[in-house]
């Protein structure tokens, strides 16, 4: 198995593969009073792999605790298959599991380590060397087994928990924030390393993360928790350029915001005053007919100079940062009160000088209205 820059393709198939977890109805209170995660309905299809996304306090963690058996649900039923969990240990649950500190056994050999899940199942000596050995190839470290975990790298140690999860074979796997310790690099190859596993083996996977990057370039569908419930629920594509309402666009990738008042609204379209005074054709999300708007835009989608042409959306901004990317430029512009970020191609366009006043727009379709108030948890 090569590295390469480029993730596998997502699969295809797992969208008519049958329910393999259900949350049916699921909330977790410690204090009786304030809810972690509420009224939770959520089906994980065999062979998906499902990020759970969400900023700190969001409650994707204490879901990922309720299924792996560490946290008890105050309502409500979690289901394997059709087999209720509420009564089963989390040693009977027969789910792999990857923590961020990776949790190996710092006095046993790698072999040892890997091997210890197979010999709280009962299996033969036999039969444990030969799972333990295929293991260490499947991740490519066949030449540590007699090493201790003290002698790996990060990147090494975190191959061998994976390992460790996926020796016994299990249905599915659950990962906390299991490459939050690596650097960038790091952390970008090992993110190939687990989605070439899950693609090769069919295993479920179930990952908390609070980076967005990493649940958009690894996941099958990702759910936007805010607040202990799921914003969206999407394919990243879907999430990321059609977010559901102004909490997941703003906090999944990168957007300018523009705030004003709706006019009118005519089904999926309205218009839009700026504080300004500047009126914009928009994308009606999530607004209601007359009210406060908060208009996001992509970076990306942000058109500047001779190439605002023909745009029914174009307004006027000071340069005030130009910032070299390699690939890309990052134009800053001050407007509307705002700074607002236009990304373009790096090769072949002319910056523009810090200090002039140019046009910049957007097609209405990339500007999405949403109500403001309705973007917090």
């Amino acid at each position: 198995m090569k590295t390469s820059k480029t993730l596998p393709s997502r699969r295809a198939d797992f969208a008519s593969a049958p329910t393999l977890v259900t949350f049916q109805g699921v909330s977790k209170t410690y204090d009786g009073r304030t809810h972690v995660v509420k009224d939770l309905d959520l089906e994980i299809r065999k062979g998906e792999f499902l990020t759970l996304l969400g900023p700190s306090g969001s409650g994707k963690t204490t879901c990922l605790m309720m299924l792996a058996g560490f946290e008890v649900p105050t309502s409500g039923e979690i289901y394997l298959g059709d087999w209720p969990l509420s009564q089963k240990p989390p040693h009977e649950r027969g789910i792999g599991m990857v923590f961020q500190n990776y949790a190996l056994f710092p006095h046993m050999t790698i072999a040892e380590n890997i091997a210890f899940p197979l010999e709280v199942r009962g299996l033969s000596r036999a039969l444990i060397k030969e799972k333990v050995t295929r293991a260490l190839d499947m991740i490519r470290l066949p030449h540590v087994a007699d090493r201790k975990p003290s002698q790996l790298s990060g990147g090494q140690q975190q191959r061998i928990a994976l390992a460790r999860a996926l020796v016994f074979e299990p249905e599915l796997v659950l990962m906390d924030e299991p490459l939050g310790a690596l650097d960038k690099q790091l952390r970008e190859h090992m993110q190939y390393e687990i989605r070439s596993l899950h693609m090769s083996l069919g295993v479920t996977v179930v990952y908390v993360t609070h980076d967005q990057t990493e649940a958009l370039t690894m996941s099958d569908r990702i759910a936007v928790f805010a607040g202990g419930r799921i914003r969206q629920l999407a394919d990243p594509r879907t999430l990321y350029e059609r977010p559901s309402d102004g909490l997941v666009a703003t906090f999944v990738g990168e957007s300018n915001r523009l705030d004003g008042t709706v006019l009118a609204r005519d089904g999926d379209r309205a218009t839009v005053e700026l504080f300004g005074g500047k009126k914009l054709d928009v994308h009606a999300v999530d607004i209601d007919a007359e009210g406060p708007a908060a208009v996001i835009v992509r970076p990306e989608n942000v058109r500047i100079g001779t190439s605002t042409a023909g745009l029914a959306d174009v307004l006027t901004g000071r340069v005030t940062d130009v910032v070299y990317h390699g690939d890309h430029l990052q134009v800053h512009l001050a407007a509307e009160g705002q700074d607002i970020v236009a990304k373009q191609p790096a090769r072949d366009v002319v910056a523009p000088a810090i200090g002039d006043d140019i046009p910049f727009g957007f097609l209405t379709d990339h500007a999405r209205a949403y109500d403001p108030a309705r973007t917090a948890n």
